[in-house]
This record gives C-alpha cells, structure tokens and sequence, in this order.
C-alpha cells in the first residue's frame, strides 16, 4: 500500500477547517486506523444516508440539512447521470419510487423496461432525461405511509445535481463545531459506462471543479470494483480521499462481474483472503449490517462474524448500512415500541451493538439517532 496511507488518513479532520475540537480528534483517530495502526475511538463516524431521510425525502436538501442539524460526520450522495451528462443525486437510474415523475403526462412515453446489473426493472429512468427536464420534476418518499413525517413533504423539493449538493455541503461545513465530510457513491458504474457515461471522470472533474472537495473529509463509495481500482489512482492527488467498498448480500456478483462474465460473489470479498484483496485498493469495506450480525430464529441478533476482525486485521476501516428507525427493519427482539411507527430505543440499542462489534463507522437514515448511539445521550 502507498505509505502516505495513514498521514492521509490523518489530516482529513483538519480539511474540513476545523480546530481540533473532540468531533474533530475523533475523526481523524477514525480515519487513521490502518494496517494494524487501530487507533480505536469511541467515535465512530455517523453517515448520514441519502441526508436525513427518516424525516424528509431522500436526496433532497431539506434531508441534508436535518442530516448536518443532527449531527452526522458525512452526508450521502448517490450519483447518477442525466442524459445530458450531468451528475444529480438519485439512489437508482429508475426514479419512479422518489420522484413525481409518473404524474407527468408530457414524460409518459419514456416509461420503459431495461435490465440493470441483470435485474428487470419498469419504470422512467434518469439518463433518459435533460437535467432541464429533472427539474421539473420533484421528490417524493420512497417509503409512503411507513415514513408519515418525510412525506408530508412530497412535491416540494426539486431533484438536486452534485454540484448543488457540494456548495450546500461546503456553506454548512463554515463554523460548524464538528466536522462535516461527504460521502458520494457511483452508481452502476458498468451500466453507465454501457451507455457513454464515464462516472469516475465526472466525479473527478467535479473534484476539481470545487476546491471543499479537495480538503474536506471525503469517502468516494461503489458497490463495484474496476471502478475503486482505477479511482485508487485517479485520486491519487489528493490526500483527503478515501475509498469505500460496500458488499451486498454474499451470495450476489458485483456489478462489474455481471458485465464481464466474471464469477465474484460479495461472499468471496468478505472472506479473509477477500478481505486483503480490497485492501490493496480501498479502505473501507461496508457489508449489509445482516451480513456482520445475522438475526437469529428468536429475534435477537447473532454474534459478529469474522469479517469485522478480519477486516481490521487487513487494514480496513468497517461501515456498515443501513440503520432505520421503523420496526419493520429492527430484528425482532429490539421492536418493543407497541403500535408506533418509529422505535427509536430500538434503534439505538441495534445501533450500539454493532459499534460494540468493532464498527468504525454506519449508515443510518436517522443521523440523531445515530448522534446518540454514538455519544450515549
């Protein structure tokens, strides 16, 4: 590995502009720990996935921002590619579950069917769209009902581009007593590519577009793994990015795999072997937290598998996703909340039994949850 790894690691609490306030120290402990140098904290990082999403629909800059009130470390753009090239912020090509787009006549024709990563999907998809005919669209909540509070805010706010997402970050990041990072994930990297869109030289081009993202806390993440690689020296100019790779469920092939014919199975990357593998590009793994701490038959949660140890003993930094509030997503010993919709306690309590496990840092759609499983409000 490149030996100015850790010094990386070191300064990027200090990208941010902030003295070296507690939240500071914290994250530049967590983000030092490497190839056995785990200097651990009892901060882990709080990441706040697609912002605040518990409370305001995802991606949109009212979910920023309760994500940065709240307390998260890192606020989570998912990238995709408008038709025209541009980057904006949706958790999928297919935009008919976030956005008002079916009530569109004048869009009705681009409904279609494609295949992405080998899966099926009906819909309105965003490269099929100008950023100009983006936005006048306007998000909704995925979850409907499951989520009262973030839909109350269906239809009020316009899809947002990086772009939009970084100045806003950057503003916020001014004067905030903790430091505050970005987390961006490529999406689909093959399938883009497939149709003419380079997502790794848009994500560079906007790195140099926009001096926050050359000395703010920053962790590029992508579910595949060509693209962390050619990223790993396509970043190389800048010592305040890291690179995150998430795993879905082990019996699944990465994206990548699936356009190639190739055969790695996210099992395969979680074993220890695996493991030293991903450490020869990246600095994180995240697995699905069920992939960490399985649910057993009765409800609670199983103890840590090998993979956050083996991890560590890599070098990597541990993630984990997603963290919910609604007990539909809670293992069933933890949904001891009656008939509300949020169970809060319970929340906090999956929460602080990952940390317990080793975690560095979590997704969570709640980031004062997190906030508070973190610090032990």
């Amino acid at each position: 590995m490149n030996p100015m790894t850790v010094s990386r690691r070191s300064i990027l609490a200090m990208g941010a502009g902030a003295a070296m306030l507690p939240g500071a120290r914290a994250l530049a402990s967590t983000l030092a720990q490497r190839h056995g140098r785990h200097a651990r904290t009892a901060h882990p990082l709080v990441l706040g996935h697609r912002g605040a999403c518990a409370h305001r629909p995802e991606h949109t800059q009212a979910s920023y921002q309760r994500a940065v009130a709240d307390g998260a470390d890192f606020i989570e753009p998912d990238l995709v590619p408008t038709r025209d090239g541009v980057l904006v912020s949706r958790h999928e090509p297919n935009i008919v579950d976030t956005t008002d787009v079916a009530a569109h006549p004048e869009f009705a024709a681009r409904k279609t069917t494609k295949v992405i990563d080998g899966e099926r999907q009906e819909g309105w998809f965003v490269e099929d769209f100008t950023l100009a005919e983006l936005k006048t669209l306007r998000a909704k909540e995925r979850l409907g009902t499951l989520r009262p509070e973030s839909m109350a805010f269906d239809g009020q706010f316009p899809v947002l581009t990086f772009d939009e997402i970084v100045a806003f970050a950057a503003k916020a990041a001014r004067g905030r007593q903790r430091p505050l990072g970005i987390i961006p994930e490529i999406k689909h990297s093959s399938y883009f590519h497939s149709l003419g869109h380079d997502m790794e030289a848009k994500l560079l081009a906007a790195i140099r577009a926009h001096a926050w993202l050359q000395q703010a806390p920053v962790i590029v993440q992508s579910f595949e793994v060509a693209n962390l690689k050619r990223l790993r020296g396509m970043l190389a100019p800048w010592r305040n990015i890291a690179l995150m790779q998430l795993a879905d469920e082990p019996d699944k092939r990465t994206g990548d795999a699936i356009a190639s014919g190739g055969t790695l199975t996210y099992g395969a990357m979680l074993s220890a072997s695996g493991l030293d593998d991903v450490a020869g590009y990246a600095d994180w793994i995240a697995p699905w937290s069920r992939t960490l701490m399985p649910e057993t038959a009765d409800g609670h949660l199983a103890p840590p598998q090998p993979i956050i140890a083996d991890a560590h003993r890599a070098g990597l930094l541990v993630g984990a996703y997603t963290f919910r509030p609604e007990p539909q997503f809670l293992p069933a010993s933890l949904r001891q909340c009656g008939t509300a919709l949020r169970c809060e306690s319970g929340s906090v309590a999956e929460i602080r039994a990952y940390l317990a496990a080793g975690l560095d840092g979590f997704f969570t759609d709640d980031p004062a949850l997190g906030r508070r499983a973190v610090d032990g409000a």
